[in-house]
């Protein structure tokens, strides 16, 4: 199975070429297939690259014909959720024409493993916590809602025509190659930890944290932190399932441990040594109080099991922004 080329489509990105790392050091060949619309060149490092759209069946065509790859990863989309809802027509023809696009040009190259990025974004509000993969789905955003069209037309593709696929529900990623070559580069940045260390840092002036009075430990959103190479190892263990003939599943990815707004921002702070001011807003429309995984199905199906915690998260976080110029 190693030796194996493997297609990385959005392997430019920050989830994508951590997995791109993971693969080359189990043995696998990375090819990245970025439009370079988020992605980054120079996190393209340990494979070749081929520039190309998802909505662009010729090109993909091509790619598959050249490189012949077992499998396909697929991280490309707009993830923005508040973008999602100012602009919902990109979000639909990126992530979900674009998909489709994807699919059709795997089917035909006759691919037999296809990943698929989702999100714990497709159960919209928790009905409880911690979330398992029977939890409903009832997305609140156009973001979820693309996500779980993707997913249910994978899981007709596999019903009616024997198309394999992994679906991975990502709760929070987070962290960084421990190395610090590659790690989080969004523009624009929304997400909590790389805005906290930016704070603390003096890069932008202190952290908002939005809704203080929710009904958890101390009134702040929960979420579950997963370090960045734990969600590409569970990649690398999806792609090696599907070779294996393993059936189609969709498993959630997260630590089942849940860490609030103040309590990352305690956590930062210790990393940094550098207090930040905090600003307590009102909440944000959309938002849950808390996301936590059940990740059982995920330890059952791939012997997946996250070795990083929140320290390492957040130290690997902030090795990789206070030695980068991205801000």
């Amino acid at each position: 199975m190693a030796g194996e080329t493997v297609l990385v489509v959005g392997g430019a990105g920050y989830i994508g070429s951590h997995t791109c790392l993971d693969l080359a050091n189990k043995g696998f060949k990375p090819v990245v297939y970025d439009n370079f619309s988020n992605g980054h060149r120079e996190f393209v490092k340990w494979g070749p690259a081929e520039e190309g759209d998802i909505r662009d069946r010729a090109r993909l065509d091509e790619v598959l014909a050249k490189h012949k790859p077992a499998a396909i990863l697929h991280f490309a989309a707009l993830i923005e959720v508040g973008e999602s809802v100012k602009d919902p027509v990109a979000f639909y023809e990126n992530n979900v024409i674009g998909t489709l696009t994807l699919l059709a040009a795997a089917q035909a190259a006759g691919i037999k493993a296809f990943v698929f990025s989702s999100t714990c974004a497709t159960y919209g509000l928790p009905q409880s916590v911690p979330l398992d993969e029977t939890h409903r789905q009832v997305p609140i955003n156009p973001y979820g809602q693309t996500k779980y069209i993707v997913e249910q037309a994978l899981a007709d593709y596999d019903k009616y025509t024997g198309f394999r696929s992994v679906v991975l529900r990502y709760f929070n990623a987070a962290g960084a190659d421990f190395e610090g070559r590659i790690g989080e580069w969004h523009q624009p940045e929304t997400h909590a930890i790389p805005l906290a260390i930016d704070a603390a840092l003096g890069r932008r002036d202190g952290f908002k944290v939005f809704g203080s009075d929710y009904e958890t430990r101390d009134g702040t959103c929960v979420r579950d932190y997963i370090h960045v190479l734990d969600l590409a190892d569970a990649h690398v263990r999806a792609v090696e399932h599907l070779l294996r003939g393993g059936d189609s599943v969709a498993l959630n990815l997260g630590t089942g441990t849940g860490t609030t707004v103040k309590e990352l921002l305690g956590a930062i702070e210790d990393v940094s040594a550098k207090p930040f001011p905090v600003e307590y807003v009102g909440r944000r429309e959309g938002d849950s109080h808390t996301l936590v995984a059940n990740n059982d199905k995920a330890r059952e199906v791939l012997g997946w099991v996250p070795q990083h915690d929140l320290s390492q998260i957040i130290r690997s976080a902030w090795n990789w922004h206070s030695k980068s110029n991205h801000h």
